[in-house]
C-alpha cells in the first residue's frame, strides 16, 4: 500500500529551487570575508584549564540528544542550517559535573543570550546538574541582555542573575497551536481518506478539520497546563518566590509593565526575578574584576575547550574495568531503512542496537529515546532488534527525552526499565494512515483517468481514481490490526490488563509523571539515572559509559566543523542575528516544514505511530 506523496515533494523542491541559486551566491560572496574572520576566532580558542578560575557555559541553538549531519558545504549557508546550530545537551551536563568535582574550577558562567530552544525535559536535565554544581558550594553567575522563557529557566538556577538594563525576562506560558488545512483542501478539491483507531490521535486532524477538536483541545490544555505548573513551581522553589508569583508575571505581565512605566527591566528586578541590573560594559568589567588574575590573563574556559582537555588528560589513563554500558541515542521521526543522525532509520538503529549486542564486554544497554514516533514497519524492526538483545539476557533501559510518544513507546515497551522526566511527552499508543486523492482536482483541470482491471483491488494505489468502499475497508482492517497489536505489546511489555491499556490509549498524550501513576513507566529520572539503573541490573561495581553513535564519513565531519567555523565568524562580523532573523524566511515556513514531515514518512504499508501534539 505505499503511497509516495510526490505532489508535496515537487513543491517543496520547486521553492527550494528558487532559492537555491540565490543563496549559493551570497555563500560566494561572504565566503572569504568570513574565512579571513574565522581564522582570527579561532586562533584564540583552545586555553589550559585555569587554576581557580570558571567554566563558562555559553549555549547556542538548540539543546539536541543527537546532532544532525550537514551533508554539503552548500547546506552551510541555507538558512535552516543556519538557524540548526546544536548543542549537545549531554557534553553541557558532562562539563558540568566534571568541573563540580574539579579543584581548578571555583565559579560557573551562564552565558545564555544564543541559546534558541530546547524542551523543558532536556533543560531540566542541565538544571539538574547545575544543582549537582551548586551542591559543592561553588557560585554559578548568569548573563543576559534579554531571558527568553527556556533560557530563564537555567539562568533561574544560578547564584546570581545579570541582566541588562535594557533587557527584559520573558515569561509568557505554554500554548499549543496548529495550522488546519481543510478549506485549502478544498478549494484545491483534494480529498484526504483517514483511517485512525483512538479518539485522541490527532495527527490527521489539520487534514480534515479546520478547527481543533474538543478531544485534543482538552488533551492539549491538560498537557500545556502541566508543564507550565512545573515550571512556575521550579523558578519559584529556586528563587525562593511566594506560590503564585510566575503565573502571575504571565497573566498580567501588561498591567505589571504598566506599573513600571514600561520598563521591564526593573519590572523583573522587583518581581525578584533578577538580582543586577548591568550594562554591557559593567558586564564585561564585573567579569574581568572576577575571571582575570593579576597578569591580566582570562581565568576562564568555554565549556567545550574543558571537555576536550578532560577527554586528552584521560586518554592516557586506562581503565580497570572491561565491562560497559553502552548508550545509544535515538531522536527524531522514525523512517525506513537507515537514516543520517537527527532522524531514526529503522535499520540503521537496528544495526547499532544488534552491533552492541555483540560486543563481549557489554553489561547493559541505555537507549535514550526522543521522539514522537513514525511508520509502524520502522518501529517494529527496532523493536525486535531491542528483543534480540534481551534475549541475551543482556538488561535494556530507555531514558526517555522530551518525548518517547506513540512509535517512540512501541520501541520502549518491552525494555526492562523505562525512565522518563516528569515533563516528557509518551504514550499516544494508536495508529492512523492518510491516502490523499487528487481524482476532483485533475477533473477540474479536464484530466481523467480511465482503462480496466483484474479485480476491485487493482486501482488501490491510482490517487488519480476514486477510492473504492474494498479500499478503504482494507486501509482501515490494517489500522485497526496494528492498534490490537500495540495493545497486546504494551500489556505484555508492562505486564498490565489489556482493559486498563485499552482505557489509557486511544491516542492519549501522558507527561511522564502522568505516565509513572498509569504504569507506562517505573520511574522518573534523566540519563544519569538511567545509566545508574543499567548498571545495577547488570550487577556493575565499576564499568565505563560508551556512547554508541552513527559512523560519518571524512566529509561529513569535515562540513560539519566547517559549519561551527562559519557561525562563530558570523558572529564576530555581526551578520548571524540578521541571516538568522525570522522575518527573512517565509511566514509559511511552520506550514511548508509540517509537509515536509509527512512527505518523509515512509512506511510501506502507509500506517504510522506518530504524536503530532507532541513536540510542544
Amino acid at each position: 500500500m505505499t503511497v509516495k506523496t510526490t505532489v508535496f515533494r515537487k513543491i517543496l523542491n520547486f521553492f527550494n529551487g528558487i532559492v537555491t541559486f540565490a543563496r549559493a551566491l551570497f555563500g560566494l560572496v561572504i565566503l572569504t570575508v568570513v574565512t579571513v574572520v574565522g581564522i582570527s576566532v579561532f586562533s584564540n580558542q583552545g586555553g589550559n584549564i585555569p587554576n581557580q578560575g570558571a567554566l563558562v557555559v555559553a549555549l547556542e541553538g538548540r539543546l539536541v540528544d543527537q546532532k544532525q549531519t550537514i551533508d554539503s558545504i552548500g547546506e552551510i549557508f541555507d538558512q535552516r542550517t543556519l538557524r540548526r546550530q546544536e548543542t549537545l545537551t549531554r557534553d553541557v551536563i558532562r562539563a558540568i559535573d566534571v568541573a563540580a568535582n574539579d579543584i581548578r574550577i571555583s565559579h560557573l558562567i551562564l552565558e545564555l543570550d544564543s541559546l534558541e530552544s530546547g524542551g523543558i525535559s532536556k533543560l531540566a536535565e542541565i538544571g539538574n546538574a547545575l544543582l549537582r554544581f551548586k551542591a559543592t558550594k561553588k557560585p554559578i553567575i548568569s548573563f543576559a541582555d534579554n531571558y527568553s522563557q527556556q533560557q530563564y529557566f537555567l539562568a533561574a538556577h544560578a547564584d546570581s542573575i545579570f541582566l541588562n538594563s535594557l533587557g527584559s525576562v520573558q515569561l509568557y506560558g505554554y500554548g499549543a497551536y496548529r495550522n488546519y488545512f481543510r478549506d485549502a483542501l478544498d478549494k484545491l478539491e483534494i480529498d484526504v481518506h483517514v483511517f485512525r483507531v483512538g479518539t485522541y490521535k490527532s495527527a490527521t486532524e489539520p487534514l480534515t478539520s479546520n478547527t481543533m477538536s474538543p478531544e485534543t483541545r482538552g488533551q492539549s490544555q491538560k498537557i500545556i497546563d502541566s508543564l507550565w505548573r512545573f515550571y512556575c513551581k521550579k523558578i519559584e522553589d529556586l528563587r525562593k518566590l511566594p506560590e503564585g508569583t510566575i503565573s502571575d508575571y504571565a497573566n498580567r505581565l501588561d498591567i505589571h509593565l504598566r506599573s513600571h512605566n514600561g520598563d521591564a527591566a526593573r519590572l523583573a528586578k522587583s518581581k525578584g526575578l533578577i538580582d543586577k541590573l548591568s550594562s554591557r560594559t559593567e558586564s564585561k568589567k564585573y567579569l574581568e574584576d572576577l575571571l582575570t588574575n593579576s597578569e591580566g590573563e582570562a581565568k576562564s574556559i568555554p565549556f567545550t575547550d574543558y571537555l576536550n582537555k578532560i577527554d586528552s588528560e584521560k586518554s592516557g589513563k586506562l581503565s580497570n574495568s572491561k565491562q560497559k554500558i553502552i548508550v545509544i541515542t535515538a531522536v527524531g521521526t522514525i523512517l525506513d531503512g537507515h537514516q543520517p543522525p537527527g532522524t531514526i532509520g529503522g535499520d540503521s538503529l537496528a544495526t547499532a542496537i544488534t552491533q552492541s549486542s555483540d560486543d563481549p564486554n557489554l553489561s547493559a544497554l541505555v537507549l535514550r529515546v526522543d521522539s514522537p514516533g513514525g511508520g509502524v514497519f520502522a518501529s517494529e524492526v527496532i523493536r525486535d532488534a531491542i528483543a534480540s538483545v534481551k534475549a541475551k539476557e543482556i538488561p535494556v533501559v530507555i531514558s526517555m527525552g522530551s518525548y518517547a510518544a506513540s512509535g517512540g513507546y512501541w520501541i520502549a515497551a518491552e525494555a526492562d526499565r523505562i525512565l522518563a522526566m516528569p515533563t516528557t511527552l509518551t504514550g499516544s499508543i494508536g495508529v492512523y494512515s492518510v491516502i490523499p486523492n487528487f481524482s476532483r482536482s485533475l477533473n477540474t483541470l479536464g484530466i481523467r483517468s480511465d482503462g480496466p482491471d483484474t479485480s476491485p483491488m487493482s486501482s488501490i494505489m491510482q490517487l488519480d481514481l476514486p477510492m473504492t468502499s474494498q479500499a478503504k475497508a482494507l486501509y482501515q482492517l490494517s489500522v485497526d490490526n496494528i492498534y490490537t497489536k500495540f495493545i497486546n505489546l504494551v500489556s505484555s511489555g508492562r505486564n498490565l490488563e489489556s482493559a486498563h491499556v485499552l482505557n489509557i490509549a486511544q491516542g492519549k498524550v501522558w507527561t511522564g509523571e502522568d505516565a509513572l501513576e498509569y504504569g507506562l513507566v517505573d520511574e522518573l529520572g534523566d540519563l544519569k539515572d538511567a545509566m545508574r539503573i543499567a548498571a545495577k541490573l547488570a550487577k556493575l561495581d565499576q564499568y565505563e559509559v560508551e556512547f554508541k553513535e552513527p559512523p560519518t564519513t571524512l566529509l561529513q565531519q569535515v562540513v560539519r566543523n566547517f559549519n561551527a567555523y562559519i557561525s562563530e565568524s558570523l558572529k564576530a562580523l555581526s551578520f548571524y542575528k540578521v541571516l538568522t532573523y525570522p522575518i527573512l524566511f517565509s511566514p509559511l515556513d511552520q506550514t511548508i516544514g509540517h509537509i515536509r514531515r509527512d512527505s518523509a514518512l515512509d512506511d510501506p504499508r502507509g500506517l504510522y505511530l506518530y504524536c503530532d501534539s507532541c513536540p510542544i
